[in-house]
């Protein structure tokens, strides 16, 4: 099969991998026929695997691996989570494939997850920490959007950072079900609870005004 990734993206990529610290597992949960991008999203995961010896990746049927892909949260396909390096899983999900610009939001997952520092101001940090409630945040996008992968990387920053929040790209046009259920005409949407919305690449002080809400 022809390779996703070319070799001056792959270059770029490697470099983009470098500052990870510890090492990272992808779990991907497809589907045995009728998965919509299952391969591909497998295909990207194994591209991205080889480029740095810290990651690795698991790839599990979401049916015959239902206790599995019921821990996580994993109803769809294709699905993968992210685990730190004691195998944790810390609310980070991908639902669809992360290519186009969401291959940024990708990178930075993968990145910030091996235990770069955050880089957050004290105060933020601060106010994430004081999160009591189960939080999650669903961020839907394309792969056309340009300003998809800064939402997603906040959600995804706001779940590391706090075992209450759980943060999940859903690419809009895998998963058109689930976009017709939240209404989504625009990206990115940004859907906290299944109650609070947003609209656009907000910063991280929208996000935590509207969690605070709760």
């Amino acid at each position: 099969m022809e390779k996703l990734l070319n070799k001056d993206v792959s270059k770029q990529i490697k470099q983009a991998l470098e500052p990870m610290q510890n090492n990272i597992k992808m779990v991907l949960f497809t589907k045995e026929g009728g998965c919509n991008t299952c391969q591909e999203t497998e295909q990207l995961l194994s591209e991205i695997k080889d480029l740095n010896d810290k990651i690795s990746v698991e790839v599990k049927d979401i049916d015959k691996d239902a206790d599995l892909a019921k821990f996580y949260d994993v109803e769809y396909v294709p699905t993968f989570v992210m685990l730190d390096d004691k195998d944790e899983y810390k609310g980070v999900k991908f639902q669809g494939i992360p290519a186009g610009h969401e291959i940024n939001s990708f990178l930075s997952a993968i990145v910030f997850m091996s235990g770069l520092d955050l880089g957050l101001d004290s105060k933020i940090i601060e106010r994430i920490s004081k999160i009591d409630k189960a939080v999650d945040i669903k961020v839907f996008v394309t792969l056309s959007c340009p300003h998809c992968p800064g939402a997603v990387s906040t959600a995804h920053t706001l779940a590391m950072l706090n075992n209450n929040i759980k943060g999940s790209m859903i690419e809009a046009q895998t998963f058109p079900e689930l976009s017709t259920k939240y209404n989504v005409s625009g990206v990115p949407k940004i859907v906290i609870n299944d109650k609070y919305e947003l609209l656009g690449n907000q910063p991280i002080d929208a996000f935590l005004a509207e969690i605070e809400k709760i």
